[in-house]
């Protein structure tokens, strides 16, 4: 439970239960809805397997120390989320300094399609990892694509899986149209665009610009 509005709280998911256990809460609807989209995304390679389908995978070209097994050092991990967060990236911060792709996400379902390759090229992929050269614990991802419900939960896992959680901290941007601000004002006569925040409690810097107010929420990969 949120000790204030703004705050960023940790809410139950559904992602992680078993099939079995999910299956018993479906609907008929649900499951008929379920296996068209599996049918949809998967008809080019002939799989209706509901683990394969969610396959994510995450392909990392450096390492910490040279061990694939250990977890990043990162300090701070900024993640760009949509395409117009990703594009203020490309112009604003990856322009102003060095950086050097790490890595990539691989996924596939109805709107977005990476090649099967592993090698770690920006044409590959829609979601990319950058590393400051001057500062190699600052991670920067631009997640251009689009990463279904469905997901979203394996997306954090894997990704967050293989960084230090210890002394972390975690910037999200992302952005929604002006029309889906709910103020009492008029939408028309607001400065846009401007810029508003959510924060965890254990975030103790100073915030950079206003909380966002009620009843605005976050929805899909920031909000996860």
């Amino acid at each position: 439970m949120a000790t204030f509005f703004g705050e960023v709280v940790v809410a139950p998911s559904r992602a992680g239960l078993d099939e079995e256990e999910e299956a018993r809460e479906e609907t008929p609807e649900d499951r008929e809805i379920r296996r068209e989209i599996e049918k949809k995304r998967y008809r080019r390679r002939g799989r209706l397997r509901l683990e394969i389908r969610m396959e994510i995978d995450v392909l990392w070209t450096w390492k910490s120390g040279g061990c694939a097994e250990e977890p990043l050092v990162c300090s701070r991990f900024i993640v760009a989320i949509g395409r117009n967060a990703a594009a203020f990236l490309s112009s604003f911060i990856l322009d102003s300094v060095c950086w050097e792709v790490v890595g990539v996400v691989k996924l596939w379902n109805e709107w977005c399609r990476t090649s099967s390759t592993t090698n770690v090229l920006p044409t590959d992929s829609f979601c990319l990892f950058y590393r400051l050269t001057s500062d190699p614990t600052v991670l920067l991802c631009q997640c251009s694509c689009y990463v279904a419900e469905d997901q979203q939960f394996q997306w954090l896992e894997k990704v967050f899986g293989s960084m230090q959680k210890k002394g972390l901290q975690v910037t999200i941007l992302s952005t929604c149209p002006v029309a889906d601000y709910k103020t009492q004002e008029s939408t028309l006569t607001l400065a846009s665009p401007f810029l508003k925040a959510l924060k965890t409690k254990e975030f103790q810097e100073q915030v950079c610009c206003p909380l966002l107010e009620q009843p605005n929420i976050v929805r899909d990969l920031p909000a996860a």
